[in-house]
Order: structure tokens, then C-alpha cells, then sequence
């Protein structure tokens, strides 16, 4: 892209250490089928500035004769990331075979429903927090019970399983954050039956946050579902905790496994629309889990298969080969975005910004397009960050921008950037670009586009 601003540099990735906390969640997932292999990719973590990594815990892997649970494989995990600062986010997932009536080992399994099965289930609960509480404060229930085919997982069986698990967990770690719901593609009414129920159970006390996986092309159209999930989740637990547990883009077309798969993605749309969801999810004040970390090989099925959804390229052995661009897309969103900015409410799309009051937080672009604009202050300095992107469509394959004025109202943004999220290049705005008049500050010359760019106090950027 063709940028007609001056050129200053690049931002500056922040590890883990650099960061003390963030919005952000990072999918190690399927490493209790062996569909990736953590030691493969644990050195590529840190640098990605996020603290909080979402596993399965693997009953099926751990108790593989009846009574005998060998926690080996995930003491190994477990010790290693929270030895690096991580912190671990374990799902009681999937099933075990080896009891009648134990539920699937996969996506789309059944729940365990055998009096014998559940006592097992319970079992490898209990020893599992009580063998990780001091390392491990984040836990989830089952994943994606709405999803498939599967008609026995109703939503009344499954708000009875969440309740049952989270009162374990409680039990043992009274300080536990548990995740409930963990649903797949957003459906009304079986939300509406699950949480009716849960809350039949007086169960929402047990639960931390909702959690939910939504995935649409365009990642900027699901903003109906989620506030329906929210106005859904409010008539029982008014103010808990959406999270979105699980997301992301492939990086190719065709033959992967997973949600998105018929579509031709790259490794450029890839990286747009993981971080236009990235940002989307900050916007609207829920935290957001980054689908996955490497590309898994599903071995399960009569075909083996890439989910091409890792921001690493991996092959059949596991290894990985090399960051995508969305590995070093997404290092310029942590960078930038961590817990010293808090996002400025009720930020207003004016077309007269005059006619704003004195204490309001507005703006106005100059084109027609549908632009997503959030806003965000520095906790210490109050100094603003803006981002701004495109939203209509799909993520494409263009990077033309689209050059706009920007206006802003109450704006603290003296000396602004303009940053590139996909590349992280940073570029000044000249002062003869910027106009003030009383609390309105005008930005001419703001290229746009479908990925984020980011106007921002050059203090809160770090640049290389």
C-alpha cells in the first residue's frame, strides 16, 4: 500500500513480560487428541504478548484403563507455561470410550450420560483441580455442545453438566473463574433453554463469563447475534462476562478442516480478519480468544487434514515452519492494546460534530463506507488511541485505501500516528494535515481500508 504520510518506523512487538495484562486469549487446542504438539511451537508464544492459553484437558488421554489417571502429558504443558508466565485456560473436554455411556472424544461428542461415566468424569474433574489449583484459576466446560448433528446434548443436559462440573471446581478452588456455555454457532433458542435452566439451578453464581464461537466471513457480522447473546445472558445475570472462546481465520482455500474452510482465504485475509475480530471484541468490551495458535492435523476421520486456521504453518509431523502474516499482525495489536488503555464510552458517530456537547467523545469520517471506530484512553496519561477499519465486507485481497477526513471530538491526540495493524508500519501526520477548533480535532489525509490502521498520541505507540 501506497502510504502518503511520512514513514518513521515499525511497531515494536512486546512479550509476554513486557505486558502485564491484556484482552486477549491464544487457542492451544486439540492437544489431548495430538493434533499438535506444544513443545513443537512453545518458544513462539511469548512473543506474541499474550498470558492466557485455552487447552483441553483430555480425560480420554489421562485415564486410559479405568480408575488409573496419568496426568503425565499435561504436567509437562502445565509446568512449562506457567513457568513462562502463562496461564493456562483448561476445558473438561471430551468424552472417554472406555465407559459405556462416556461421550465422544471429539467435536460434536456426546456428553457422558452413564451413571458409571459420570462418576469417572467426576473423578478426573476433581483430581485434576486439585492437582493443578495452584497453577491453573481458569477452567471451561464442555466445548461447543450445540454443535452438529448431535441431538442428545440438549440444552437442559447441558446446563445439569455445566452445573455439575463448575460445582466440583468450586468445591475444591473457591477462587475459580469458570466459563460456561462454550457454544458454537449462535442459536437463540437453545440459549434461551440453556439458560433458563441454569438459571432453574441457580447456577449462574458458579460461573464467571459466557463463552461463544461465531464464526461468519465478514467479522464484523455477527455484531446482531452477540447482542442478542448479551440481551439473553442480561434477563438472568445482568453485567457477567461474554467471552469469545474461540475464532479465527484459515489461510488458505479449500481441503482444511473447520469452520470457513470453502472460501479463498490468504494469508493476508487471514490476518485482516483475525484482527478486525480482535478489535471488534475489544470495541465491544469482550475478551477475545485468537483460533489457534498452529495449524492442526486432524488425524481422526478417514482423511487427515490441516485446519489452516493456525497463525503458524505447520505440516503432517507437526512441526512448524514459519509465522504467517497474522502471527506478526496480531504481535501489533498486543503491542498497542493492553490493559493501560481503557476504551472511551459512548463514542458517537456525528455527522455535525458542532453540534457534539462540550464533554462528549465523537466522530465523523468522510466517506459513505461502513467504518468501525472505537475508542480508547491511556489510564495514566489520557492520552486517545482510535482504531478504524472498513467493515462492510469480507476481508479482500485489495489494499487500496480509501484517503478520508477524520474528525474528532475532546480528542487527546497532539502529535497523532498513523499505524498499519497488518504491517505495523508507523507513519507521522504533519501538522499542516491536523486542524483544532475549540474541542474538535480535524485529521486530513487518513487512508482507510479493510484492516485496521490506528490513529493514536505517538506516546502510546512503541516504535522500533
Amino acid at each position: 500500500m501506497e502510504v502518503p504520510l511520512p514513514y518513521v518506523g515499525q511497531v515494536r512487538p512486546r512479550g509476554t513480560a513486557e505486558i502485564s495484562g491484556s484482552n486477549w486469549l491464544l487457542g492451544c487446542e486439540t492437544l489431548d487428541r495430538d493434533f499438535a504438539d506444544y513443545d513443537q511451537y512453545k518458544e513462539f508464544i511469548a512473543p506474541l504478548g499474550i498470558k492466557r492459553l485455552r487447552m483441553q484437558a483430555g480425560w480420554a488421554k489421562t485415564e486410559k484403563v479405568k480408575g488409573v489417571l496419568d496426568f503425565g502429558w499435561l504436567d509437562h504443558i502445565v509446568n512449562d507455561a506457567t513457568s513462562r508466565g502463562f496461564m493456562p485456560w483448561l476445558q473438561t473436554s471430551y468424552g472417554n470410550g472406555i465407559y459405556p455411556g462416556g461421550g465422544g472424544t471429539n467435536l460434536s461428542a456426546g456428553l457422558p450420560t452413564s451413571e458409571e461415566a459420570l462418576a469417572a468424569y467426576d473423578r478426573w474433574v476433581a483430581a485434576m483441580v486439585t492437582r493443578y489449583r495452584d497453577k491453573v484459576w481458569d477452567w471451561e466446560v464442555w466445548n461447543e455442545p450445540n454443535f452438529g448433528d448431535n441431538i442428545l446434548n440438549t440444552p437442559e443436559m447441558t446446563a445439569d453438566f455445566n452445573v455439575r462440573t463448575a460445582t466440583i471446581i468450586k468445591r475444591i478452588q473457591p477462587g475459580a473463574r469458570i466459563s460456561g456455555l462454550a457454544l458454537g454457532h449462535y442459536n437463540r433458542p437453545w440459549v434461551d433453554r440453556f439458560f433458563k435452566r441454569l438459571n432453574d439451578r441457580r447456577g449462574f453464581p458458579l460461573f464467571d463469563n459466557m463463552t461463544y464461537h461465531d464464526y461468519v466471513y465478514n467479522p464484523d457480522g455477527n455484531v446482531h447475534e452477540v447482542a442478542q447473546l448479551r440481551a439473553q445472558l442480561d434477563r438472568y445475570a445482568p453485567g457477567m462476562r461474554l467471552r469469545q472462546g474461540e475464532n479465527g481465520a484459515p489461510s488458505g482455500a479449500g481441503g482444511g478442516r473447520g469452520a470457513l474452510w470453502d472460501y479463498p482465504w490468504s494469508e493476508l485475509t487471514q490476518a485482516k480478519w483475525n484482527t478486525r475480530r480482535m478489535l471488534r471484541d475489544l470495541g465491544q468490551d469482550i475478551e477475545s480468544s485468537i483460533f489457534g495458535l498452529v495449524e492442526m492435523n486432524y488425524t481422526s476421520g478417514p482423511i487427515n487434514r490441516l485446519n489452516f486456521k493456525g497463525i503458524l504453518k505447520s505440516d503432517a509431523t507437526k512441526r512448524v515452519i514459519r509465522p504467517k502474516t497474522a502471527y506478526y499482525s496480531i504481535q501489533h495489536v498486543t503491542s498497542i492494546f493492553d490493559d493501560s488503555l481503557e476504551r472511551i464510552t459512548a463514542l458517537e458517530e456525528l455527522h455535525t460534530l458542532e453540534a457534539a456537547g462540550p464533554k462528549a467523545n465523537a466522530f465523523r469520517h468522510s466517506t459513505d463506507r461502513n467504518v468501525a471506530v472505537f475508542g480508547y484512553r491511556n489510564r495514566k496519561s489520557g492520552r486517545h488511541a482510535y482504531t478504524l477499519w472498513l467493515a462492510e465486507n469480507i476481508p479482500s485481497e485489495n489494499n487500496s485505501p480509501n484517503i478520508n477526513e477524520v474528525g474528532l471530538v475532546n480528542a487527546e491526540i497532539d502529535t497523532p500516528v498513523w499505524v498499519d495493524i497488518i504491517t505495523g508500519a508507523v507513519h507521522d501526520i504533519p501538522a499542516s494535515q491536523v486542524t483544532r477548533k475549540g474541542n474538535i480535532t480535524t485529521i486530513r489525509g487518513v487512508p482507510l481500508y479493510d484492516a485496521p490502521v490506528v490513529l493514536a498520541h505517538k506516546s502510546l505507540i512503541a516504535i522500533a
